[in-house]
């Protein structure tokens, strides 16, 4: 059988003094002593070797005990037991230190791990939307007040249900990220974000729901506000000759005897209001285009031919194409030429003034198709305004270009930037797409 680290420690002790006690044995047994006196002595030789063993013993057990108690706290998560003696001049002292410093970074680690969690639940507790965790079963293990609010019952009934049973498995399951659904806590437009993480080695999902009805309405109102300020201000301009027209007229009607040319006040009064009436018209047929924006119907088309195309459109000004690399993307073939058309148009307006060229390019990177149309024109006016609707710095323009270009290309996913070209005079458009 095996034997235990102290009774082999015992043991090493016993034999490291048996040959100085067998020789004092020895020695003693060959002296003039009476027996008594040998016997005495013998077994006095023999205790302190047996109690000098059993304190050296006794010292290890200790020793171990007491770094095995440490451990022990260690691994209860008791981070304020220390060991004594520890010291950086002593073999024992420096595995009391080492334990020491280990349970200080474990204490450490454990109050900001608890002042992290604490900050964490009081977040989870305050924010406005709903955060759930289930597990791989589908089963609720967490949820915050707003949640609980959602559910419309309280933590402790709900946790552990699954997410079928709590209404949340649409959400939870599909892939859209913004969800039409009816809680018991809402009903509405909600926006969908999940996740998964791993607790205890076993992946958990995190759902985090929030209420989009309230800003959908608000930006419903501020649409309606400027498109009311859009329409009235555009009414206006054309109601106000109008009905200045009109009264004018009326006055010329009742006069008595009338002028010899009353004829051609009326036919250039009639005039006024049909150029006006003909202008409110087209004002509210661009509108029409901007409101009546296809959804594009996606093929595969080549970049390099539409460019070419697009750019032999264009015969005011010249317009160079740049070499670009053999590349095809997923778009609506039309809306992607009338983007480039209505950019290249744009370009061609300004180099007129100045007597520059237009020049397409594009270039394939990580993912991302992106064309550009440079002009050397003034540059560009106030950017701010360039992409609101009907704001225009031409004397003829309508001001739905470029507004028309950013619905193209958001409806594709990609964006459009306008910004000064860098190098020289003149500015640059950027439409970036999704390969």
């Amino acid at each position: 059988m095996k034997r235990s680290h102290d009774r082999t420690v015992f043991l090493y002790t016993l034999l490291s003094g048996l040959p100085a006690l067998a020789l004092a044995l020895v020695l003693l047994y060959r002296q003039p002593f009476t027996t008594e006196t040998r016997l005495t002595l013998a077994l006095l030789l023999a205790g302190l070797w047996l109690g000098f063993a059993a304190a050296a013993r006794g010292r290890v057990v200790r020793s171990l005990q007491t770094i095995s108690n440490l451990l022990s706290a260690l691994r209860e998560g008791d981070y304020s037991i220390r060991g004594r003696g520890a010291r950086s001049d002593d073999a024992l002292g420096e595995v009391m230190l080492e334990l020491n410093s280990l349970a200080k970074v474990f204490q450490d680690q454990r109050l900001g791990a608890l002042e992290a969690t604490a900050l964490l639940h009081a977040v989870m507790a305050e924010i406005d939307v709903a955060v759930f965790t289930f597990d791989h079963e589908s089963r609720l293990r967490l949820a915050n007040r707003a949640g609980e609010r959602l559910v419309a019952q309280p933590l402790e009934r709900i946790l552990g249900r699954t997410a079928e049973e709590l209404g949340l498995a649409p959400a939870l399951e599909g892939p859209a990220e913004v969800v039409d659904a009816a809680f018991p806590g809402g009903t509405g437009r909600w926006g969908a974000r999940r996740g998964t993480f791993r607790q205890e080695g076993r992946p958990h999902r995190l759902l985090v729901l929030s209420d989009l009805s309230k800003t959908l309405r608000a930006e419903e109102r501020h649409a309606w506000q400027r498109l009311i300020r859009v329409l009235s201000h555009e009414l206006n301009n054309s109601l106000a000759p109008i009905k200045s027209v009109a009264g004018s007229l009326e006055r010329l009607l009742d006069r008595q005897p009338r002028p010899a040319d009353w004829e051609d006040d009326v036919k250039r009064g009639l005039s006024i209001v049909g150029g006006r009436a003909e202008a409110l018209a087209r004002f509210l047929q661009a509108y029409s285009v901007l409101a009546r924006l296809p959804q594009p119907r996606l093929a595969t088309v080549e970049v390099g031919p539409t460019v070419r195309r697009v750019a032999a459109l264009e015969t005011r000004v010249p317009v160079s194409v740049a070499p670009g690399p053999d590349v095809s993307i997923q778009a609506d073939a039309d809306q992607l030429e009338q983007l480039l058309i209505n950019l290249v148009r744009n370009a061609a307006d300004a180099v007129r003034e100045t007597g520059g060229r237009v020049t397409l390019g594009w270039k394939a990177a990580r993912g991302e198709l992106a064309l550009t149309v440079d002009d050397e024109g003034p540059g560009l006016p106030d950017a701010s305004n360039l992409f609101v609707p009907f704001f225009t710095t031409k004397p003829h323009g309508s001001g739905i270009g470029l507004v028309l270009c950013r619905q193209i290309a958001e409806a594709h996913g990609g964006t459009v930037r306008l910004e000064a070209r860098p190098g020289g005079l003149g500015a640059r458009a950027t439409v970036t797409l999704p390969r």
